[in-house]
């Protein structure tokens, strides 16, 4: 799938490992959250460029101590209707301190970008056809939030409690 990243379409420098899959030798990769915890010593000895695929029902916390370890942190969309991944976006962002890569996968509408990027979202794997044109109004097209998140805007309520004080 075409990756967003930084605003540009990116070539994607990790190969996805599947579980049953030896581990490649020198090239950044990313596991799911049971390899990485079957095969973690042989993983961290490569000492390679890791991402982790979480799945929405895996939850950060699960990583502990380890989370800085990855240098990018999949997280997965089922269907536009399970909205967890923005609540995993936002734990690592604001409880865990991660400064790495967030990346949305899987079935997310155009509409969710904007608060997928809010919560803390900064690589964004879109289907085939998907314009950066598209991508660009998806994010611009809030001009007033309701929720609370990671990028300080003010949400309307905090707003409308200011103009009523006045």
């Amino acid at each position: 799938m075409p990756l967003i990243k930084g605003g540009a379409f990116v070539a994607d420098p990790y190969a996805k490992v599947a579980d049953d899959a030896p581990l490649p030798e020198t090239a950044a990769f990313i596991v799911s959250l049971p390899r990485y915890s079957r095969d973690r010593d042989a993983i961290v000895a490569r000492n390679a460029r890791l991402g982790i695929d979480l799945k929405s029902n895996e939850s950060p916390e699960a990583l502990g101590a380890d989370i800085a370890r990855f240098s990018v942190i999949a997280l997965e969309f089922p269907k536009f209707r399970d909205g967890r991944a923005f609540s995993w976006a936002r734990m690592l962002r604001t409880r865990f301190g991660y400064h790495g890569e967030i990346r949305g996968t899987g079935h997310f509408l155009y509409d969710q970008i904007n608060f997928m990027h809010r919560t803390g979202f900064d690589a964004f794997e879109v289907a085939e056809g998907f314009t950066l044109e598209e991508f660009n109004r998806a994010l611009c097209e809030m001009t007033n939030v309701y929720q609370p998140s990671v990028d300080g805007r003010a949400p309307i309520g905090t707003l409308r409690g200011r103009h009523s004080r006045s």
